[in-house]
């Protein structure tokens, strides 16, 4: 049409109602929360499988079990964190909590004695999601921080 300019829909964007999108700009921008994704993911993989290597698994099924399902929860944690970084900042503390049950699971879930090879998995891979989560949490808290 004559005397109408035919210029950007600026509706074709979501609103940004609350202000969020400069908030989510900085976490995105930030790689060092990106960088803590492939760690995480990796302890969920190897402590997924760590009753399979280490041989636990058929004495102590229960935990094998436990371990397979917290593993895999992990790496969906990790695979959220790096497909939605934005929607998931949030759960970043979760690993932490989830990395101290990791760590008294060998002795809460197994109804005898875990062994050592399930004792030192749950807790070397229990304290390194812990370690993972806070400074995850930290990096989105310092990403989060209004300048």
């Amino acid at each position: 049409m004559p005397g109408f300019t035919h210029g950007r829909d600026d509706t074709a964007l979501p609103p940004d109602g609350l202000g969020t999108r400069p908030r989510r700009l900085r976490v995105l921008s930030d790689n060092d929360v990106a960088l803590i994704n492939g760690p995480v993911f990796l302890v969920g993989l190897f402590y997924a499988v760590s009753p399979y290597v280490l041989g636990f698994a058929d004495t102590h099924h229960d935990l094998a079990v436990h371990d397979l399902v917290v593993g895999c929860a992990i790496c969906a944690l990790a695979a959220g964190f790096t497909v939605a970084p934005e929607r998931m900042t949030g759960l970043s503390a979760a690993l932490g909590v989830t990395g101290l049950w990791m760590a008294l699971a060998p002795w809460a879930v197994a109804h005898t004695s875990p062994g050592r090879g399930a004792a030192v998995a749950g807790v070397v891979f229990g304290v390194l999601a812990l370690v993972l989560g806070l400074v995850s949490a930290a990096l989105v808290r310092r990403a989060n921080r209004v300048p």
